[in-house]
């Protein structure tokens, strides 16, 4: 049977069990938790239709695993497998009727972001229909890969470790000294771990294009429909944090949003050595 059609059968058999799931418990985090494993999954039925002979394919396969396992601790750990939902769905449901709600639930969290999770990992569909070589072009990429993973890791483990003191501190009748992260990678973006994130799909999709010898192909619409997705989605948190803390204002002008730069005052004061 064609690979294409084997994922596209998984997808659909996924999208209908967490709509289904979402129906019959109330709790609209489903996606989330499939998240980190469908696009291994995809990425492996490729290898797989290749009779796992394909090394670029099994190296495409192998990044992705560990970006599925990286993600799935994370999540984890958070307690996304133990029932926590996702905090801004109530938010949303606070905001719309229930009927609006039911057909943002289908349309927007169950249909979009399933078909988001099989989109990303296309490019292995184009790398399985290449007879290209694998080449030190494909090594690069891989190792940037990796180097983004750990990245997106240092900016999760940032995130965990801040919280984890923030809710000790809590407990123990005090107040914290910060509400949010700012050290660290979140120095100098105010999402680091969404810039990563991103940056791994976009050069999965680069290892699909030195397979096809393309810079441009179709598949591009994967990382292009996830990099909105992560803008908007980055938009509504921030106006989250930003209604429960005023100060988050100072921290959104003086930081980048989403790609690591200098912050601000760092920036206005080495203009000012090199005026003095």
């Amino acid at each position: 049977m064609d690979t294409v059609v084997i994922v596209l059968g998984i997808a659909a058999g996924v999208s209908l069990f967490t709509w289904v799931a979402s129906m019959l418990t109330g709790d609209y985090s489903w996606v989330d938790r499939i998240w980190s494993i469908v696009p291994v999954i995809y990425v492996a039925v490729f290898w797989a239709g290749s009779g796992f002979t394909d090394p670029r394919l099994a190296l495409m396969t192998g990044l992705v695993a560990l970006w599925g396992a990286r993600l799935t601790f994370n999540f984890a750990r958070k307690g996304g497998y133990r029932g926590v939902e996702d905090y801004r769905w109530p938010i949303l449901r606070g905001r719309m009727t229930p009927a609006q709600f039911q057909v943002f639930n289908l349309l927007f969290i169950v249909v979009f972001q399933n078909a988001l999770l099989l989109l990303i990992a296309l490019p292995a569909s184009v790398a399985a229909a290449s007879a290209s070589p694998l080449g030190i072009l494909d090594v690069s990429l891989a190792a940037l890969f990796v180097a983004l993973l750990v990245g997106e890791f240092i900016a999760d483990q940032q995130q965990w470790e801040f919280q984890r003191a923030k809710a000790r501190t809590i407990a123990d009748g005090g107040e914290p000294d910060e509400q949010f992260v700012t050290s660290g990678l979140w120095r100098f973006s105010r999402h680091p771990n969404f810039f990563f994130e991103q940056a791994q799909w976009w050069v999965f999709y680069a290892m699909g294009a030195v397979a096809l010898g393309s810079a441009l192909h179709w598949t591009i619409v994967g990382p292009v429909l996830l990099t909105a997705l992560f803008i908007g989605s980055t938009f509504f948190t921030e106006s989250i944090t930003l209604s429960r803390y005023p100060e988050y204002a100072d921290y959104q002008r003086r930081t980048s949003m989403l790609i690591p730069w200098i912050p601000r005052e760092r920036r206005a004061a080495a203009a000012q050595g090199q005026t003095a």
